[in-house]
């Protein structure tokens, strides 16, 4: 029989802090089986791991949980402190940390919170790894061992080699530029300002307060609309939006359009091909990225590759196939020459990197991508029965496909989470995307609905 992760998700651990398995005993038994392995898998036995949070009130308290276990086993660990998920990603492998964990539960509200663990090579752990580590945890739950939480003290200097990272990579200047940030009173509150203002900009910085329950609460990448008005009031040349632990980024034009992952990844690819550097002529992206990217693209003689939803599918096939770019709509982008993981510093660099290069506006930049009229309707279900064994679903299905010949198209699919099927048809017109997606959603509903 083959055993299933019972804590680690797609995402790794989380949950509402406080609540199992963000408990403090599960938590520190995290710490214990994180310790184990990483002593045993140090060169030369001398185990070292760094650990960063982004700022939820819950955040120290995980820390220091998670690192009483790992010193369990003659485990090292170095304090970042707040910093970005990506960020931590960059230090684990950039130096000789057998792990990094980062702890944070990215775009959700304060209450949650999430532990993350990267190996060496920057990547997430694989699922057998986690599988591994998951045993221990059990075990040291059954132990009814008694946490010992340890002392941290923050090690400045590893979100500064961060930042160093990200300003030796940028190529120009942005003297002369307005920026306004929105740091969702996240993890990059310090540090967005910060990495701008090096570059020259002039910078005007929004939620940046940060007092342990205000992350993500109406700002940020989920909240763009705040900054689209404070980039118009300012005459600023572009704004950026990160979401709490900053893998992200959503930009805003000086006419105050939102410019999403779709557009960046336009931007982007083109720019990488221009300099040689988009092997195959391929970007990855999910299956629910604008059909207008697939067609803007190919006029580039770029191709679109389609990856499920998620940031760990693009990744794998990035790895796969070799590409250099990948991403989703949410503006969570990996630029594979720099990161790992998607990293919304990054991202917002290598774009207006682009403006400052060729002397372009945002808007001008993303020029020639005609997003196609989109509608997305949620079905709830009784069962998530395969849909190739639905013959009228099926059926709508292809009329769909049919009308659009080749020019729309229609994804049904059921939620990874909820008793939810979700129906997103797409194409030129409007008027027909709705007709459609209401024609399958009620075929949907006759069928399967609950």
């Amino acid at each position: 029989m083959i055993k299933t992760r019972q804590l680690f998700g797609t995402d790794g651990i989380r949950s509402v802090a406080g609540k199992y398995p963000l408990d403090q005993p599960t938590v520190y038994a995290i710490g214990c089986a994180l310790g184990k392995w990483a002593k045993k898998t140090a060169a030369g036995g001398h185990a070292e791991i760094v650990i960063g949070m982004d700022t939820r009130e819950s955040g120290p308290w995980i820390a220091e949980m998670v690192a009483g276990g790992a010193a369990q086993y003659g485990v090292n660990v170095r304090f970042a402190g707040l910093v970005t998920t990506p960020g931590i990603a960059y230090l684990t492998r950039t130096r000789d940390f057998v792990a990094g964990v980062m702890i944070s539960a990215s775009h959700n509200p304060f209450e949650d919170n999430g532990i993350k663990v990267f190996g060496h090579d920057g990547y997430k752990l694989s699922d057998d790894r986690e599988l591994e580590m998951e045993t221990v945890i059990f075990q040291v739950l059954a132990n009814a061992e008694v946490p010992k939480p340890a002392v941290l003290t923050v090690d400045e200097g590893l979100d500064a080699a961060y930042v160093d990272f990200l300003a030796s990579s940028f190529e120009g200047t942005l003297t002369g530029k307005k920026f306004v940030l929105d740091c969702a009173n996240g993890a990059c509150s310090h540090l967005a300002p910060e990495l701008f203002h090096r570059l020259g900009a002039e910078v005007v910085a929004l939620s940046m307060e940060p007092d342990g329950r205000n992350i993500n609460l109406g700002c940020g990448a989920l909240h763009p609309e705040r900054l689209q008005k404070a980039v118009v009031d300012a005459g600023a040349d572009a704004g950026v939006a990160f979401d709490g632990d900053a893998d992200r980024a959503i930009l805003v034009s000086a006419s105050g359009k939102i410019v999403d992952g779709d557009q960046m990844l336009l931007i982007a690819a083109r720019a990488l091909k221009a300099a040689g550097k988009l092997p195959g002529n391929v970007v990855v992206a999910t299956v629910m990225s604008n059909m207008g990217l697939e067609v803007a693209l190919e006029a580039e003689g770029i191709r679109l590759d389609r990856t499920p939803v998620g940031d760990k599918y693009v990744l794998e096939e990035m790895i796969r196939t070799g590409a250099a770019i990948g991403g989703e709509q949410s503006g969570h982008v990996i630029f594979h020459e720099y990161a790992t993981t998607g990293d919304g510093m990054l991202t917002a660099m290598r774009i207006v990197e682009q403006m400052a290069k060729t002397g372009k506006t945002l808007d001008e930049l993303a020029a020639g991508l005609e997003i196609y009229p989109q509608r997305l309707v949620n079905v709830r279900v009784r069962e998530k029965k395969p849909m190739s064994d639905i013959p009228p679903v099926m059926e709508a299905i292809r009329e769909c496909e049919d009308y659009f010949h080749g020019k729309g198209r229609v994804l049904v699919r059921y939620s990874g989470t909820e008793s939810l099927a979700r129906v997103m048809v797409e194409g030129p017109e409007l008027l027909h995307v709705e007709r459609f997606a209401e024609s399958v959603a009620a075929v949907l509903r006759h069928e399967l609905g609950a």
